[in-house]
């Protein structure tokens, strides 16, 4: 991606995408490559990179936004240009558009399902209309409105994304004062004043760094032209300083190559094996500093620092003679005692609202219990028939193959038994030979009682 077009994304989106202008046949360096991953906040960050990756392949495309001027972008104007780009871009970018499309669609659904609302017959354009970033009325192309929506919604998101990250650390502070009031609460007074004389050291050591230089001033730059860049801060150059700082060589400063010449003077400060120091207040810090060069060095508050307005700035009195930098201790604390006594009103009725949620979660978990139990007790009396049931089938099986009994419950068979054993026993066995044949040679009785002869 080139410079120009880069250019044009922090005018017009203010997104940050690291790059240098390079070949579209060679392979940028891999640490080039990892820096195009930074993330803008937005919820459509991935939807909005991926659009302009496509239009950059367009070379008639490529070429109006590198003549393009703020205004022309800002005002949508460069939209209309969509209709001539390449038949092969405008259906990627309907792709994209339907992808977009659908995750929306996924995302509402996921929150309706959460908050218990029936989502069935729901209006999705109506639905849809709450996402500012896209034509909700066509879902199936990327039209010139689609672009110009995108471009002027991630414009004004992005313009209140640094008032969002304020937002979000003063609730974070306030949080954390609020648990350290409860956790003092909870001890006794002898506990409570060791604890209380702890957090004040605590406070007294983070206090004790060496002095931050202003950022943006020539003391500052000056450091970093030395500890960062390895030159004498006696041959200390504005403009050679830019160049070199200007990473991706696209002839202006960002937000994020701007951030990263404050790290030095936030090492002053915070160390992440320090108890005392906090890295959520570094970075606090970070986006104070980024704000101050901005409002003294961008002229024209397009949120990039160009190489005339940073020269300009050198010729300044508060470049050589700046006001001394107040950290975060310094300044008054970042809420009011009553923003806190309100956030405080605000965690208990989250509490007590949580705690109404956890009651019938744990009303509905005894509930299943029951029902579960009764489930059980249904699925034993149900396997107990089934049983009974097998067991009667049996039994009826077994009865179905025995012969008749008699009136005593005996078996009819045995007294057939008994009665062919008793026959037997009266009848004479003619003794027979092995080929079943009567034998014949058995001593004949003598007759008896028969009549004597005489001669």
């Amino acid at each position: 991606m080139t410079g120009g077009l880069k250019g044009l994304l922090l005018l017009s989106l203010c997104l940050v995408v690291w790059t240098v202008p390079i070949d579209r046949n060679q392979e940028p360096p891999q640490e080039e490559r990892a820096e195009e991953n930074v993330d803008t906040g937005l919820y459509y960050d991935r939807y909005l990179r991926e659009v302009i990756e496509v239009l950059e392949t367009d070379p008639h495309f490529r070429e109006k936004l590198q003549t393009a001027n703020t205004e022309d972008i800002k005002n949508g104007r460069l939209s209309k240009e969509l209709d001539l780009v390449g038949h092969h871009v405008r259906t990627r970018l309907d792709e994209l558009k339907r992808q977009e499309v659908s995750r929306l669609r996924m995302l509402l659904k996921a929150k309706l399902d959460s908050t218990n609302t029936q989502s069935v017959q729901m209006d999705h354009v109506s639905l849809l209309k709450q996402f500012e970033h896209l034509d909700p009325h066509n879902q199936n192309t990327f039209e010139a409105k689609d672009l110009e929506l995108l471009i002027v919604t991630a414009t004004k998101d992005l313009e209140n994304y640094d008032a969002e990250r304020h937002e979000e650390f003063k609730r974070y502070e306030m949080l954390k004062e609020h648990e350290r009031r409860e956790y003092l609460k909870s001890l006794d007074q002898e506990k409570r004043e060791k604890e209380e004389k702890r957090i004040e050291e605590l406070k007294d050591k983070h206090r004790q760094h060496p002095k931050v230089n202003a950022p943006g001033s020539v003391d500052q730059l000056r450091e970093v032209w030395k500890e960062t860049d390895g030159l004498d801060p006696q041959e200390f150059n504005p403009k050679t300083f830019f160049k070199l700082h200007d990473t991706n060589s696209d002839g202006v400063l960002d937000e994020q190559e701007l951030e990263a010449l404050f790290t030095k003077e936030l090492e002053k400060v915070y160390d992440p094996k320090n108890e005392e120091d906090d890295m959520m207040e570094m970075e606090e810090e970070r986006l104070r500093m980024r704000e101050h060069v901005m409002q003294n060095v961008d002229l024209n508050h397009d949120r990039l620092v160009s190489l005339e307005e940073f020269l300009k700035s050198t010729e300044k009195k508060e470049f050589n003679n700046p006001k001394e930098w107040e950290t975060l201790d310094d300044t008054k604390p970042v809420y009011t005692e009553e923003e806190l006594q309100r956030f405080e009103v605000e965690l208990r009725d989250r509490e007590v609202e949580l705690g109404r949620r956890a009651e019938r979660l744990q009303q509905e978990q005894e509930l299943l219990k029951e029902r579960s139990k009764a489930l059980e007790a249904q699925k034993r009396e149900y396997q107990q028939a089934v049983m009974e049931m097998s067991q009667k089938q049996k039994e009826q099986q077994a009865l179905n193959r025995q012969p008749p009994s008699g009136p005593d419950g005996e078996l009819q068979f045995q007294q057939e038994i008994q009665k062919l054993a008793n026959e037997d026993s009266h009848v004479v066995k003619v003794p027979v030979d092995k080929n079943g044949d009567v034998q014949n040679n058995l001593p004949a009785e003598p007759p008896q009682n028969l009549p004597q002869h005489t001669s």
